[in-house]
């Protein structure tokens, strides 16, 4: 499924390879054939996004940025990316699987119910010229080792507009995948996959492009050389991008403020005070609490700097899932039984996920965030957000303040 929308800077995907636990064998040579082109798309059920689904995704994309940030790294997910791949999954399981995988993703949901909510809300997201948000799906099943039953293929294609192919896994395969994956990210991803290993019998992909334009744009004599103090002490000549904003935001450990792109998206920045580390205000922040803190954005003049940054990131997610509480989808007892007939039992093996960010004077290009904008008066008092040693980013969307990529810069350049 493709949305285009405005929303701020990333790029990100999610791959999940769901394995057998005992090898395959040899493949049959051939090229990849879409077993959903003759599937008509049936109508789907909506429901608009509620304090369920806002609060339970806010708190997944921060128990899991959480997980995944390591200290003086840049870091960079896309929980939107995560949970439309993870959320197509889980539509092949049943039992105590499924459970996990509803409770880890959204606590409160029913996949059924998480379904009709996330095709709801992607098509809520604003779109035009300024700015574009591009959500793609797709399945890669081994022929002759998985055979899909048509409800799971019905609810790929209709829910996520998911395409699924079926192929050899031969030495063609990674560069069929690799080409969907680097088209449906405009280059930013040009690579996914290497090698397939005799035991993959499928994967569940999803990519997230975002690319938006300032809703003002940087001038030439807004840029000037500055220094930024990484994390590890280093100062760094860098360009930094200076600019008067109208949203502050300010809690007991750190500051910051939203620049807004074009057609209701802003990119939301933290800087922990300078007694905090990152890693510890990361530690401490909730979807809960970030929520809050969106909410009670004052409505001032803030001065503000931030430095053009340009980095790619990548994650094995299996890890960081186990210690959310999704366990059984990784083990041999794993009830993948929903997506239909399979020679073996199923498991997903890894979770990878990349990300890619590019921010400048003109505006950001890299993947997906979501934000619900509160509005609240303030006396009118100037503030400065200098972001010159590591901050925490985040890109949303204004209506729901739910983020759509986290990140985090402790170093320019690295």
């Amino acid at each position: 499924m493709k949305i285009r929308n405005s929303i701020a800077a990333l790029t990100a995907l999610a791959l999940l390879l769901a394995c057998l636990c005992a090898a395959t064998g040899c493949a049959v040579q051939g090229s990849a054939r879409d077993l959903t082109k003759d599937v008509a798309q049936s109508p789907c059920t909506k429901k608009e996004p509620d304090d369920v689904f806002i609060n339970g995704t806010a708190d997944f994309s921060f128990r899991l940025f959480q997980r995944t940030y390591h200290d003086g790294q840049n870091t960079l997910i896309s929980p939107l990316s995560v949970l439309l791949a993870l959320a197509m999954t889980a539509n092949g399981t049943k039992g105590e699987t499924l459970e996990q995988m509803e409770k880890t993703l959204c606590d409160g949901y029913t996949i059924a119910e998480l379904n009709a909510c996330l095709y709801t809300y992607l098509q809520t997201l604003p779109s035009d010229q300024g700015a574009r948000l591009s959500v793609a799906n797709s399945l890669w099943l081994r022929e002759g080792a998985v055979t899909a039953n048509d409800r799971f293929l019905q609810t790929c294609k209709s829910y996520y507009g998911a395409p699924v192919f079926s192929s050899d896994f031969g030495k063609e395969t990674p560069q069929q995948i690799n080409r969907w994956v680097r088209k449906n990210t405009d280059g930013m991803i040009d690579k996914l996959i290497d090698e397939i290993s005799p035991d993959t019998v499928m994967y569940l992909i999803n990519t997230v492009l975002f690319d938006a334009e300032w809703k003002t744009v940087y001038q030439k004599s807004d840029i000037r050389d500055a220094t930024f103090t990484t994390a590890g002490g280093e100062k760094k000549t860098v360009s930094m991008m200076y600019s008067d904003e109208s949203r502050y935001l300010k809690d007991e450990n750190a500051k910051g403020f939203l620049k807004p792109y074009k057609n209701g998206y802003s990119l939301v920045t933290l800087l922990p005070d300078a007694d905090i580390s990152l890693s510890d205000y990361i530690a401490g922040l909730s979807g809960e609490r970030f929520l809050g803190l969106l909410g009670n954005a004052q409505d001032v003049c803030v001065s503000s700097a931030l430095p053009k940054f340009d980095y790619a990131y990548g994650a094995e997610l299996s890890a960081v899932l186990r210690d959310m509480g999704m366990t059984l989808p990784f083990e041999g007892s794993a009830d993948f039984s929903a997506i239909g007939d399979a020679q073996f039992p199923l498991r997903i093996n890894q979770v990878i996920h990349k990300t890619r960010i590019s921010v400048d004077a003109k505006g950001t290009k890299a993947g997906a965030a979501t934000a619900v904008s509160v509005d609240k008066s303030a006396a009118m008092t100037d503030y400065t957000v200098r972001l010159d040693r590591p901050f925490l980013y985040a890109i949303i969307d204004n209506n729901t303040n739910l983020p759509l990529f986290i990140g985090a810069v402790t170093d320019i350049g690295q």
